[in-house]
């Protein structure tokens, strides 16, 4: 989803005031040992499936939903594993001053059937979804933050 309805409003209440965003994050891996990745549309770099919390929404709720909008994929298995957090600092795609700092849980997932990764969110956030390959991780562009991430993930 671009930016939900919660978000928007709150936006449009403080305007472009430092957002606290409580968000998630899946390493979901196949049997092969693939590792599922998203490409951001705004930044045009590669992650790891996820986004924000709605309100009254649980975590694992939240990690299953953004999975499939992002990348069409069923999980099972989920298991948090840790938390991170990151600060962004930009404009949006329409020119708005955007400040956030997301707050991460960290899950951990399985996919039982993976298929062809689908962006179900046409026009949202996600540019693409693709299986990857530990070897093919150091071509993607990616931020220091998810590369570092990744790297730990992937050992």
């Amino acid at each position: 989803m671009a930016m939900s309805p919660y978000l928007r409003a709150l936006r449009e209440h403080v305007g472009p005031m430092r957002l606290l965003l409580p968000s998630v994050s899946a390493h979901l891996f196949d049997a092969d040992g693939r590792l599922l990745l998203v490409r951001q549309r705004e930044l045009d770099v590669w992650s790891t499936p996820g986004g924000m919390i709605e309100p009254d929404e649980r975590p694992a709720d939240a990690v299953v939903r953004e999975v499939w909008e992002e990348t069409g994929q069923q999980v099972t298995g989920l298991a948090a594993v840790g938390v991170s957090s990151a600060h962004w600092l930009g404009r949006s795609p329409r020119g708005r001053l955007e400040d956030f700092h997301a707050v991460r849980v960290l899950f951990e997932a399985w996919c039982p059937r993976p298929g062809d990764p689908v962006v179900h969110d046409a026009g949202g956030t996600t540019l693409a979804a693709a299986w990857v390959r530990a070897g093919e991780l150091p071509a993607l562009p990616m931020t220091d933050g998810w590369r570092g991430m990744l790297a730990e993930l992937v050992r």
